[in-house]
């Protein structure tokens, strides 16, 4: 299959429409169109249907998009191994917001110094979409918080987050989970890990959260949960990040539910050389910034190793 009419056929979707692809690859819109209908004839069906003044995908398109995505970056890999094997071409990988706001900087501003020719896209999700995205190869990899659903992938510790309890400060402290029986909870969507830490934390003394209000940011949770819409639990990292100045109540978790850890995970058997970068940048890192040291990369399916706890933090938990 034609890898130009393929990269052709994926700006048009990424872009939305025949002109804007145009701009992007820098030709005539005629040529784009042409190319479209040669690459449709040839597969002998429609890739897309038009819809007012955008060109969306046809169920064919969006499976024949996953594999040009496949393909182009198998391509950009083959040509990066037979130059010099050094890393190349798009690591597309996948991350959850507050790994992405408050982690990777640093970590991909270095990769980025020491591989200039590798282009890097990020995308950010819960845990369930990101992992969902890994699997169908969408993503070479994401940083994924436990727990998650991991056959089928191989995953290497990240980073150690602590989570804590926010409220507002007009809410009575929160002394134990069945004091929030009666209060919304503020989370992202279904697939968030920190939600299901929550939920869990609750389950296990019988409370339901009378509501779950999602948002699509930090940002809006802490402001809401500030202005008394409700609970949230979050990243002490984030705190650091948006900084509430005293809005909100903090407040410690039981150890089991505030120790989170952050897995980069990719598709068992999976390999390029621009993952292989990030994963051995990832190892290099101070254990005092990634959390305690766990075994090298790993097949999700074998069973863990149990690790020892961290010391009790002297706060009594938010469970007490």
């Amino acid at each position: 299959m034609d890898l130009v009419a393929l990269h052709i056929f994926k700006t048009v979707a990424e872009a939305g429409g025949i002109t804007k692809a145009a701009a992007r690859l820098h030709r005539v819109q005629s040529n784009i169109t042409t190319r479209v209908q040669q690459l449709e004839a040839r597969l002998g069906t429609r890739l897309f249907h038009r819809q007012k003044r955008r060109l969306v995908l046809s169920a064919e398109g969006r499976t024949l998009l996953e594999y040009a995505g496949r393909l182009l970056r198998l391509a950009s890999e083959a040509e990066a191994a037979l130059r010099d094997g050094a890393p190349r071409g798009v690591l597309r990988i996948g991350s959850l917001e507050s790994t992405a706001a408050t982690r990777l900087p640093p970590l991909l501003s270095r990769y980025h110094l020491a591989y200039p020719d590798v282009r890097l896209e990020l995308a950010t999700g819960t845990s369930g979409a990101l992992v969902a995205r890994v699997l169908s190869g969408e993503l070479e990899a994401a940083f994924v918080a436990e727990p998650f659903t991991a056959q089928g992938l191989d995953t290497r510790l990240a980073f150690c987050e602590e989570l804590v309890l926010i409220s507002p400060k007009g809410l009575a402290r929160i002394g134990s989970a069945k004091d929030a029986a009666h209060v919304p909870v503020l989370a992202f969507a279904s697939g968030c890990s920190y939600r299901r830490r929550l939920e869990s934390w609750l389950g296990r003394s019988g409370v339901s959260p009378e509501r779950v209000m999602e948002y699509a940011s930090y940002h809006a949770i802490v402001a809401c949960v500030a202005a008394g819409s409700g609970i949230a639990v979050i990243p002490k990292s984030i705190l650091r990040a948006v900084r509430p100045q005293g809005e909100v109540r903090i407040q410690p978790l039981p150890q089991d539910i505030a120790l989170a850890k952050t897995q980069l995970v990719w598709r068992v058997g999976h390999r390029s050389s621009a993952l292989d970068a990030l994963r051995t940048m990832l190892e290099a890192e101070a254990p005092a910034k990634r959390g305690a040291a766990l075994p090298a990369s790993r097949s999700a399916s074998r069973p863990r190793r149990a690790t020892r706890p961290p010391r009790r933090s002297s706060a009594r938990a938010a469970s007490r």
